[in-house]
This record gives structure tokens, sequence and C-alpha cells, in this order.
């Protein structure tokens, strides 16, 4: 984990996140934030630690027991530096398993003013029909894309950026301003205008705005498998400050409230 981030960057990392995306509910335990939405996106349903300190089975089942209670899934976002061999043969045990790693990456928002001219991306207040058109267009999920779109909404600190070319959306992406972080969510150029530099433009948009609020630090997160994005980022200046992966049940599947 690289050395600028310290506990306090950590917790205030995990609760940006939830910033983010808003879940309707919001737990919170000591060291962990306990959230919970209908919609299946995984940082706005999964319990995550709010400090790299060795994680506890009887605390890891105490959260499960309590998500069970309330008949909701239990899903876990853990850091894999965290976990050993026996907790993860436990976790296994009793029916967790992992998804494929996500990296939380960090960077300084100057960095990002260098990637590309942020003048073509549109930075909005509030989402338009341009912005949430670019996650819907063919060759995305549309229910995923859907889901993403009001998921993405609902923060009171976002702002909207987006590219578009004869009135359709062709990129968009999400900042979010909190915890004195900014933080980059829902990045997405369609199919048919990849390989342009529109990300970048969106990345060095968001980048001005959080500059000109005075923040210097950015952070986002990004599945490993996704190595067109990684190189992308790396060309922005982001590195890598831990990874972690969804730990979900699928053993005992919640029933219906």
């Amino acid at each position: 984990m690289p050395a600028m981030l310290s506990p306090d960057d950590i917790a205030a990392i995990e609760r940006a996140t939830l910033d983010a995306v808003c879940p309707s509910e919001v737990g919170e335990i000591p060291g962990w934030l306990l959230p919970y939405d209908p919609l299946p996106i995984g940082r706005a349903q999964s319990a995550v630690p709010l400090t790299h300190a060795a994680l506890q089975l009887p605390t890891l089942m105490s959260i499960h027991a309590r998500y069970q209670q309330q008949h909701r899934h239990t899903v876990f976002r853990l850091p894999e530096h965290l976990l050993d061999p026996a907790l993860t043969q436990a976790l296994q045990d009793r029916g967790f398993s992992p998804d494929e790693p996500v990296h939380v990456q960090v960077a300084p928002t100057q960095t990002l003013l260098q990637l590309a001219a942020p003048d073509r991306a549109v930075i909005q207040a509030a989402p338009n029909p341009q912005w949430a058109s670019v996650y819907t267009a063919d060759g995305f999920d549309p229910q995923d894309g859907a889901n993403r779109v009001i998921l993405l909404s609902r923060s009171a600190h976002a702002v909207y950026a987006h590219i578009s070319r004869d009135g359709q959306g062709l990129a968009a992406g999400v900042g979010v301003i909190s915890q004195g972080w900014l933080s980059i969510h829902g990045m997405r150029t369609r199919p048919d205008a990849q390989g342009q530099g529109l990300a970048s433009k969106i990345l060095a948009g968001l980048a001005a705005h959080a500059a000109a609020k005075g923040l210097a630090r950015v952070f986002l997160q990004v599945e490993a498998s996704n190595t067109a994005a990684l190189g992308l980022y790396r060309k922005a200046g982001f590195s890598t400050a831990w990874r972690y992966q969804y730990w979900r049940d699928h053993k005992h599947i919640a029933p219906h409230s």
C-alpha cells in the first residue's frame, strides 16, 4: 500500500465511496460500514472495513447474521492483503466465494490535468439525457446501465461529465467530491466511439473541476480484468493502493422479506 495513504485516508475513501453510490441504507458498527441497496451494484450492498487491521472471523459472522436477520444476501468487500489462508478457508467453508479482484487506485489531481485538454467534457451539476444515454447504448447491458444511471444520479456531491456529438452522448463519467477526495465513477464510452481519447477528456474535465475546488487527490476503482482501463489510468498517473474482492454468500440465499 502506498505510504501516502494513512488510516484516515482509507476510512475517507470507503466513506466517500458510499457518498457516491448512496445506498438506500447504511449501518455502521465499530470499524465497519454496512450498506444495503436493492439494486444489484456491489459497492452499494457490501459490508466493508474502515481500517486495514486484521480481519476477525467472529466479526464477519456477526455481520453475516445481521444481514440474514434482515432477510438480505450477505456480501463482503474485503482487501486481499487482509485475507490469510486460514480465513479464506473459513469463509469458503461457510459458503462464501470471491469474485474477481478490483483495484482501488489513487492519483494526484494535477496529473490528470496533463492527460488531455478538458474543454470538450461538459460538466454539469445534474444528470441529463445525453449523459444517461451512454450507459444504455447499444453494446451494453441495458438493465445494468439503467441501474447505474439510477445509482449514480443519487449523490448530492456529484457532478456529471459527458462528451456529445450532434446531440448524442458518446462518453460519460461522474465525479464526487466528498471526504477530501475526488472519486471517479461510471466511466463509460459507447462502443462505436472508443479509441478516440474521449475517456481521457472525461478524466481531465473532472480533475479540472476538482482542482478548482482545491482537491489534490483522486481515487477510482477498476476491475483487474479491465486491462484497457488500467492502461489509461496508469497513463493518467494512478497507482494501486490495494485490491479487494467481493465475497458473496452462495450457500445461504436470504429469503424475500
